[in-house]
């Protein structure tokens, strides 16, 4: 699959809608920064644009003009272009962090990389609620 291919490429992010409080985007941070995976922190004027784009893949079309809705309701991490064992290793890192937990995460797919973080929220939180009614 595309993905797949990108994979090869493509350097591995997380992708950081609102940020924690400083203390545990901190924590977030150091307990990445071993595993060289680059944390980028999206700029909510940049929430219109699909979640592919802000990963970097190359051939998507960015959105016209910037983002003016609400921010998220919460912390949102997308994670990029990690294969199986390196998003182990990311999530068993997030976990001994001592950040709290991210209920609020997702794996770019071929199908959300064309989704924006507000879509992207709300499926997620649809999911969360129907795992936890």
């Amino acid at each position: 699959s595309d993905i797949q291919e990108y994979q090869l490429i493509m350097k591995e992010t997380i992708l950081l809608f609102n940020p924690p409080e400083k203390d545990r985007l901190l924590k977030l941070e150091m307990a990445l920064f071993p595993l060289h995976v680059r944390l980028k922190k999206v700029v909510p004027s940049e929430y219109n644009q699909p979640l592919g784009v802000l990963a970097g893949i190359k051939d998507m079309t960015p959105a016209e003009g910037a983002y003016d809705g609400p921010e998220l309701p919460d912390t949102m991490l997308v994670f990029c272009f990690l294969d199986d064992s390196r998003l182990n290793q990311a999530l068993a890192v997030l976990r001994k962090s001592g950040a709290g937990s991210f209920p609020y995460k997702a794996i770019l797919t071929p199908t959300n990389s064309e989704w924006t973080a507000p879509d992207c929220f709300a499926e997620i939180k649809r999911e969360h609620e129907a795992m936890h009614p």
